[in-house]
């Protein structure tokens, strides 16, 4: 069994935050793969279904970003479902937006919500890393992650979540460089192809 984890804060409020990205992701995994619907528990709501072969809970934990952990490890726990099987899908400031980076361990860069998953659980779990940019000023920074996307990101964003929801089934199967290609791919339409010159003599 795998748990993929959105981070996110709860409420109408903050749905469509930069901070969000992770929750939106996770429900686009769910409609994509026709996940059960939402239930209240382990201080956040899961969501079960299948990628591929495997059994999947998706789980958008409900304490508020910087108390995440809580959340996590009590699913992790009471379903035994070791680090190496946990994905949490979250916002990254240092990544462009629409760029996505995969890693396992490291460290929490800032971010509250994987701080506080690191603190009860341990670092050995992939992260999907999400880019929503960097507003460029230290002093930006809480402003641009908590507020909402604007009209004009929906152009990428949509593209975006759906590709991730597309290719999730690649991130239990541990093919972290197959997603992350055909996600990109998805990003980026192939270019059209370079017309031949004409051959034929003008009149």
């Amino acid at each position: 069994m795998f748990l993929l984890v959105g981070l996110g804060n709860p409420g109408k409020e903050y749905e469509n935050n930069r901070h969000n990205i992770g929750f939106m992701a996770v429900d686009a995994i769910i409609r994509r793969h026709n996940f059960s619907p939402e239930r209240s528990r382990f201080h956040g709501l899961l969501s079960e279904g299948r990628l591929g072969s495997e059994k999947v809970l998706a789980l958008k934990p409900q304490t508020f970003m910087n108390r995440s952990g809580i959340s996590v490890s009590e699913t992790a726990r009471f379903y035994k479902i070791p680090l190496e099987n946990i994905i949490v899908l979250y916002d990254e400031l240092d990544l462009a937006p629409g760029k996505t980076k995969l890693k396992t361990g490291g460290g929490a860069a800032g971010h509250n919500g994987i701080r506080s998953i690191d603190q009860h659980l341990g670092n050995a779990y992939t992260r999907l890393r999400i880019g929503i940019g960097h507003p460029g000023d230290k002093a930006r920074v809480t402003g641009h992650v908590l507020g909402n996307f604007a009209k004009t990101d929906y152009d990428w964003l949509d593209k975006l979540l759906d590709a991730i929801a597309a290719e999730a089934p690649l991130l239990i199967k541990d093919d972290k460089s197959r997603f992350l290609t055909e996600v990109a791919r998805a990003m980026t339409p192939p270019r059209p192809a370079k017309q031949k010159p004409s051959t034929t003599q003008p009149e």
